[in-house]
């Protein structure tokens, strides 16, 4: 049994001051290929303060059923990106979110890392039955990413989004509990 449950093979995700979330996100929002992968919305920047105002009352609104970690890796302890995860009790549901700000840790497995502990943390000691997520069609990394660490094609729904004068499908990927265990095993099996 894996005691350190907020630990991966190359990161970790902790529990980060507002104040730090907010340098960072603020930071990494001047990036618009960052934000283009990450958000439907157009691109917005944010001062720090703002930024700050806008996760406190996040972190207020949801504490019951929002869970938002900072990904900070092994190795220098630099953080990278967040992770979060937003619960329905009622169906045992959960809808998960995932940026890497920081792009030398791009295409390095990282982000993987962080899903993977995510995963773990949301079937083992939250007990939830499903998780699902949504990756713009052009983003076709983080839909590799996200099938590494057992997500499945569920759908897509056709043109929804509008970037750059073209439109673009959102893809809904899900894992199941059951899909995740199996997946687990064989990845502890071929290491």
């Amino acid at each position: 049994m894996n005691t350190n449950i907020f630990f991966g093979t190359v990161v970790r995700l902790t529990a980060e001051d507002p104040g730090v979330l907010a340098k960072a996100f603020a930071k990494w929002d001047r990036d618009t290929g960052y934000k283009r992968l990450l958000d439907d919305a157009p691109p917005i920047m944010w001062s720090v303060e703002k930024t700050k105002e806008w996760i406190e009352k996040q972190l207020e609104e949801q504490q019951a059923n929002g869970f938002l970690y900072g990904i900070r890796t092994l190795e220098g302890d630099e953080l990278i990106g967040f992770v979060d995860l937003w619960v329905n009790w009622l169906h045992a549901d959960g809808w998960i979110g995932i940026g890497l700000g920081e792009r030398d840790y791009w295409g390095n497995g990282y982000g993987t890392d962080a899903m993977q502990v995510m995963l773990r943390y949301a079937f083992t000691e939250l007990n939830l039955h499903r998780v699902t997520l949504s990756v713009f069609e052009y983003n076709t990394r983080a839909q590799r990413s996200y099938a590494k660490a057992g997500f499945k094609l569920e759908g897509r729904v056709r043109g929804d989004l509008h970037r750059q004068g073209q439109r673009w499908d959102v893809i809904v990927m899900g894992i199941l509990r059951e899909e995740w265990l199996e997946h687990a095993q064989a990845e502890k099996t071929t290491n």
